[in-house]
């Protein structure tokens, strides 16, 4: 291994390392082992590693270095390697797969919340009911007659609702009431059936979900046996057709005096290929895409005491220094920017594209979506959301936390929904379509939102929450909220590895 090799190991795995510390791996007789040596037993608080972080007694009295050792091999020059990738990096594309941009319905009359509700429904209980053979609600309460009877002689039945209210007996069951375009009917989950009943904690209003069981002696009821979520099958395997790297990252808040001016400015030179890391150098030379989950500045009147925070008052101005900012990024790499909830379209999601007399202070490598968006980058199908539903899961799901945001995240595949709870802490515009369906399952789930870097699988799609380059508002320390600036998941698109580099320090 040469002294590139090593650097690129330590800078994937989220650390940074001594020239010392390089140069006494690369003199190894085997450096590899001791590098996975190193990684085993570093403690998690280190940030650079040192010569002091090696231990060579495993390996013999003299570390295992040979009387001969080797010289380190010398970098290729960066401006070398930047002439080859040039032609290879300079076509990028991007192809919007959905986006709600010019393509919105909502007027705010009252049929168009009974069309968003029906839609959710049918496309939701079709993917449900691939799995069950179920029943309308109706058909329970015709069936019922004076000499009906229930229990386990009536079989078991299967129904798809949308949750329309989530109780507690006073033994402590769980009685929800779910909802078809034919009627309501209420499905009991017992604390006995331990398994079920910790489903049953994760269920949220509006959701869409399949219920086995048996009713009641008087048919009024369903014992819940089982519960079907649309949830992603199990059978899909991750192909990938792209290559190069994508790098992701979110809530930038341009104009915030919170905003992290110098590390972004490391940010945009490691972009460039300007640095004398040669690690870092190098997965620069990779970087095809930047792809940014909204919150591109800081705002006006976004949160209560905002405008005591703000260095930039004016929110053009705002969006004029951003375009600077990413001006500064290389022309090959193509620039994806979806927006949040701070930006300067409306607050309610689904949320159009930036408007136009904004974009046009941008530069011809920047492609602007909505929130969410759905873009193919050379076949990596990336869904972009700002991810302001996880305020909703964290206040209603056991286990969602802003410390823990791919638990949310997770929750939102399972639903097949990005927000399901309506009327809420989330304004969601009654769209024809509910826009919010995953039909389409993607490589990578990209949000934000929440300040906190978080990654995590989950049957096979890449779920990342990139973070933020904002320090600790004063709203944020009365909501218990700690951010965590300044790291930047990059994606290998050819493998979907995922590491984080930091920028803060």
């Amino acid at each position: 291994m040469n002294e590139v090799d090593v650097l690129t190991v330590f800078v994937e795995e989220g650390y940074q390392i001594s020239s010392e510390a390089v140069e006494l791996i690369c003199s190894h007789c085997s450096p590899e082992k001791l590098i996975k040596q190193v990684l085993e037993n570093i403690d998690a608080s280190v940030l650079v590693i040192g010569i002091e972080h090696i231990d060579l007694s495993s390996f013999g009295d003299n570390g295992g270095i040979p009387d001969d050792a080797f010289t380190i091999q010398a970098a290729k020059p960066l401006s070398s390697v930047v002439a080859s990738n040039d032609t290879l990096l300079s076509d990028n594309p991007v192809s919007i797969v959905s986006d709600i941009s010019d393509n919105s319905t909502c007027v705010g009359e009252y049929m168009e919340f009974v069309q968003f509700f029906r839609n959710r429904y049918s496309r939701l209980s079709e993917i449900i009911r691939s799995r069950i053979n179920s029943r309308p609600i109706e058909s329970l309460k015709k069936n019922r007659s004076p000499g009906f009877r229930g229990g386990k002689d009536s079989g078991e039945i299967s129904i798809i609702g949308m949750i329309s209210n989530i109780k507690s007996t006073s033994n402590g069951h769980k009685i929800l009431e779910v909802e078809d375009p034919t009627g309501l009917f209420s499905v009991l989950v017992r604390m006995a059936d331990k398994e079920l009943y910790e489903q049953a904690t994760h269920l949220v209003l509006d959701e869409v979900v399949g219920f086995s069981g048996i009713l009641t002696n008087d048919g009024k009821l369903m014992i819940a046996q089982k519960i079907i979520l649309p949830d992603l099958p199990n059978s899909m395997a991750k192909k990938s057709v792209s290559f190069g790297k994508a790098v992701l990252t979110s809530d930038v808040h341009v104009g915030s005096s919170t905003f992290m001016d110098e590390p972004w400015e490391r940010f945009i030179d490691f972009l460039r290929g300007d640095t004398d890391n040669e690690a870092l150098a190098s997965i620069s030379r990779e970087v095809r895409y930047l792809v940014v989950a909204g919150d591109l500045v800081d705002g006006v009147g976004i949160y209560p005491g905002q405008d005591n925070e703000l260095n930039i008052p004016d929110v053009y101005d705002q969006y004029k220094r951003a375009a600077e900012y990413f001006d500064e990024i290389p022309k090959h790499i193509r620039i994806i920017i979806s927006p949040g909830n701070h930006d300067a379209v409306r607050q309610a999601e689904p949320q159009p594209k930036l408007p136009e007399c904004i974009r046009a202070d941008f530069s011809s490598n920047v492609t602007f979506v909505g929130n969410p968006a759905m873009v193919d980058l050379d076949g990596a199908k990336i869904l972009i959301y700002h991810g302001r539903s996880i305020d909703d899961l964290v206040a209603a799901v056991p286990g969602v936390s802003y410390h823990a945001p791919t638990k949310g995240m997770v929750e939102m595949m399972k639903f097949r929904h990005l927000s399901p709870m309506y009327g809420s802490r989330v304004s969601i515009a009654p769209e024809k379509n509910d826009h919010f369906v995953l039909n389409q399952v993607p490589d990578i789930l990209h949000c934000g939102h929440v300040h906190t870097v978080g990654i995590e699988w989950y049957k096979n799609v890449l779920l990342i929450n990139s973070g933020t380059w904002q320090d600790q508002t004063e709203f944020q320390k009365r909501m218990n909220v700690v951010p965590t600036p300044c790291q930047v998941p990059v994606v290998d698109l050819a493998t979907y590895k995922t590491s984080i580099l930091r920028f803060d320090e």
